[in-house]
């Protein structure tokens, strides 16, 4: 029995057969598809008696935390979840819940369960995991707070009347490494707050390295961004960036459990030890001795996230981060990017640092030009976009389809085969300084603009499947008999969407007309945007 139970849901704790963006399976409508989907998809990550090997980065930087602060090592356990109870006892305190959606309110499970009129998987494991450990302290007496934190901390808190039916004790916001032994220890006399509001951030220094392996050899390179969108957390808090004796540290950690990859986690890698704050021109010599660093360690090392201007500001650092890490036409590098919007004039309003050092007008230049450079040198982005941004109009959102056409059209006549790439629209979600808006509702506020950014997002992905899954699939076999189910659950999905527009009077052959941009970014290694001659 442990005095702190640290866990997650099981959607947390699956990997998901190591299928790249599987992940997202979480996401999903669990009442809309077979139950048999998620038993097949799902693989759970290995433990010792209960004891999670590997755990979810925000969990190890959790315990790491206590047990810096005080805490003895016999005292915290990081459980499996179908294994919690084995930990749970007259001694336990507290046990807490580290979880990115746990009420399906994220921007992707909003977009995939209908505006949150489906249930998502993400949200039916963590009720199945709450109401366990309930069960378990109603049937014993226990005395134990429930509490959960984590990124989507804040779900559980909007949703206070389905909190208070889980009869969950407190909810943590905000970034607790500093100041985690401080709360665990309020919570256990009592004089901690129903929902303790973190209005702090740790110092570099404070932020504890992880004792025990984490889930993907994910490793935490900076925290926050500094861009400042405004629909966007944690681009909104100070950027911290973590020091390169730290990274390999955690590195050496993972390796040594037997973990032979590093996932460079950031909210933007081309920001690493940023020096000009204020244009965002990259710090090119840093960035390339980040994964130069971490290449000493293992050959396997991806980031995770990035913006597509830092990539096009500099060229020349995508091309040597390509050869360090071995990119080439069977190993490329994957990266979440975030695409957003076409319009400059949404991007000026509520993102007028994403597209720096280019101006808010180049903005469609940047996307496409960016994406260029990206896939020349073996990166394959997975893009975002947004529905329903505040104030949007019906040419902002035709004008996101647009640009989606003409990248997609431009890239495969320069590049051919080797051309990449994904958007995935995401429902907006009033977050960061935004709070006072409004969610977006697929189904209520859908127009024929919205219709076709969502259309043409996704027949790209139908063509990106049946072009880019092989590539992806090499090396794991248990993908290889999905790739026709691959293939034909995606263009029925095309199809359902094409319907449903339809139904609804839209027109999903509407002729759009490729924006006026073009590929002409120069060549030179290190050569800045046109607007930047001046300078650099």
């Amino acid at each position: 029995m442990a005095r702190i139970v640290l866990s997650t849901d099981e959607t947390l704790t699956s990997t998901y057969h190591d299928v790249p963006l599987l992940d997202f399976l979480g996401c999903a409508p669990y009442d809309k598809l077979p139950k048999w989907v998620f038993k097949l998809l799902d693989s759970q990550l290995p433990d010792e008696n209960g004891v999670l090997t590997q755990a979810p980065y925000g969990l190890r930087k959790v315990e790491a935390a206590l047990l810096a602060q005080g805490f003895k090592r016999e005292e915290v356990v990081v459980a499996h979840p179908r294994k919690i109870e084995k930990f749970i006892g007259d001694d336990t305190t507290i046990v807490t819940l580290y979880e990115m959606d746990p009420m399906g309110l994220g921007p992707v499970s909003m977009m995939f369960t209908n505006g949150g009129k489906w249930t998502n998987y993400t949200s039916v494991k963590f009720r199945e995991l709450v109401e366990k450990i309930n069960v378990l302290r109603e049937r014993k007496g226990y005395k134990f707070k429930l509490v959960v934190g984590g990124p989507g901390a804040w779900q559980v808190n909007f949703r206070k009347e389905e909190r208070e039916k889980l009869k969950i004790d407190h909810v943590i916001i905000g970034e607790a490494d500093h100041i985690a032994g401080d709360i665990f220890r309020d919570i256990e006399s009592g004089n901690a707050d129903e929902t303790v509001y973190i209005k702090s951030w740790p110092r570099v220094e404070e932020i504890p390295t992880i004792v025990a392996p984490s889930y993907k050899g994910l490793i935490e390179v900076m925290r926050g961004c500094g861009r400042g969108c405004r629909f966007c957390e944690p681009n909104l808090r100070v950027a911290r960036y973590i020091p390169l004796e730290k990274i390999e540290e955690e590195i050496r950690l993972n390796v040594k459990a037997g973990i032979d990859h590093a996932w460079l986690h950031s909210e933007d890698i081309f920001l690493y030890k940023v020096e000009d704050k204020k244009n965002f021109y990259p710090n090119a010599e840093a960035v390339i001795e980040l994964f130069e660093t971490a290449t000493k360690h293992t050959k396997n090392v991806n980031p995770t996230h990035g913006a597509v201007a830092g990539a096009l500001a500099n060229p020349g650092m995508i091309e040597e981060i390509s050869r360090i890490v071995g990119a080439n036409g069977r190993h490329w590098i994957g990266i979440q990017v975030g695409f957003e919007t076409a319009s400059p004039e949404l991007i000026g309003k509520y993102m007028n640092n994403k597209m720096k050092p280019f101006s808010p007008e180049e903005w469609p230049w940047v996307l496409l030009n960016g994406t260029y450079v990206l896939n020349k040198n073996y990166w394959f982005p997975a893009y975002t976009t947004i529905l329903g941004l505040p104030g949007e109009t019906e040419e902002d959102e035709i004008m996101t389809a647009q640009l989606i056409i003409t990248i997609e059209r431009e890239l495969e006549e320069k590049l051919g085969n080797r051309a990449h790439f994904t958007v995935t629209p995401l429902a907006f979600i009033p977050m960061g300084l935004l709070k006072d808006r409004e969610f977006f509702n697929v189904e209520e506020m859908m127009t024929e603009g919205r219709f076709l950014h969502l259309y043409h997002a996704w027949r790209h992905l139908y063509k990106e499947v049946i072009r880019g899954l092989p590539m992806v699939m090499r090396g794991n076999p248990f993908l290889l008999p999905f790739y026709p189910l691959a293939r034909l659950g995606a263009r029925l999905v095309v199809e359902h969407i094409r319907k449903w527009g339809i139904r609804r009077g839209f027109n999903p052959d509407k002729r759009l007309e490729p924006l006026d941009v073009r590929i002409d970014v120069d060549e030179h290694r290190w050569y800045p945007a046109p607007s930047l001659i001046e300078a650099y």
